[in-house]
């Protein structure tokens, strides 16, 4: 991976102030992609702790599965080459995982101690549409699941491939894809606009702002609400003159 492929820290900083909804509405914004692609099905994966602060990372793309054991090894987090593998993702990492078995979610791959050995290799997450398990104890340690289910047993747990395209609620995801959730769900920052993204974020959050002052201004009326909606985006959001 070329460090074209990373953000500034600066711009990383930034982008990690907002929560999901406001980047996706700056991307709609800035026509980075169309509407219907780039995010998640909530309905997939669900956030597993709502009160962590936004996740911000680069993609450790894999797949794996519970029912069957692996050809070679035992134990879910002995497999030393996925560990060498995300140790060449960028900084923060995030597992991305695709549960490849028929019926996803039989059993959990991530639980307190894969959270443990991600951390310190600085990975602050996980997605997939399986399950997780282990649930107090990851949380106390502030790492991000988000997941399809929870489950008791890791059953046969395993990385069957790494550094591959992922399928996750329908969202196709590439090894080092931004990827950024929160209380709401997960989606990608896609990196040809995401220096871009914290000016319009900032932007749509004022505009926002003025329409919620309106709303809750004992001078609303209907006809103000569509004036300030008719407004082309980005324009400073203001009463006429007569009209004050």
């Amino acid at each position: 991976m070329t460090s074209s492929s990373t953000l500034s820290r600066a711009v990383f900083q930034k982008l990690l102030k907002f929560d999901t909804c406001t980047v996706s509405n700056a991307i709609e914004r800035l026509e980075g992609r169309l509407r219907n692609e780039g995010s998640v099905s909530g309905a997939a994966v669900h956030c597993i702790f709502p009160g962590l602060p936004p996740m911000l990372g680069y993609a450790a793309t894999a797949k794996m599965r519970s029912t069957s054991p692996p050809v070679r090894g035992r134990a879910y987090h002995e497999n030393m080459n996925w560990w060498r593998y995300l140790d060449t993702i960028p900084e923060p990492r995030v597992m991305v995982v695709e549960d490849a078995d028929e019926h996803p979610g039989a059993g959990a791959l991530v639980g307190e101690l894969h959270a443990l050995i991600g951390l310190a290799m600085n990975c602050i997450g996980y997605v997939s549409n399986g399950s997780v398990r282990d649930l107090p104890a990851v949380r106390a340690l502030g790492f991000h699941l988000f997941a399809g289910s929870v489950t008791v047993s890791h059953m046969y747990a395993h990385i069957a491939e790494f550094g591959v395209p992922v399928e996750i609620g329908g969202l196709n995801i590439q090894r080092g894809d931004l990827i950024h959730g929160d209380c709401h769900g997960v989606h990608t920052i896609p990196l040809s606009i995401a220096e871009d993204i914290p000016a319009m974020a900032s932007e749509i959050l004022r505009e926002e702002k003025q329409i919620r002052e309106l709303c809750q201004s004992p001078r609303f009326s209907l006809r103000r609400l569509e004036e300030k909606l008719q407004q082309a985006p980005g324009a400073e959001l203001e009463v006429p003159l007569g009209e004050r």
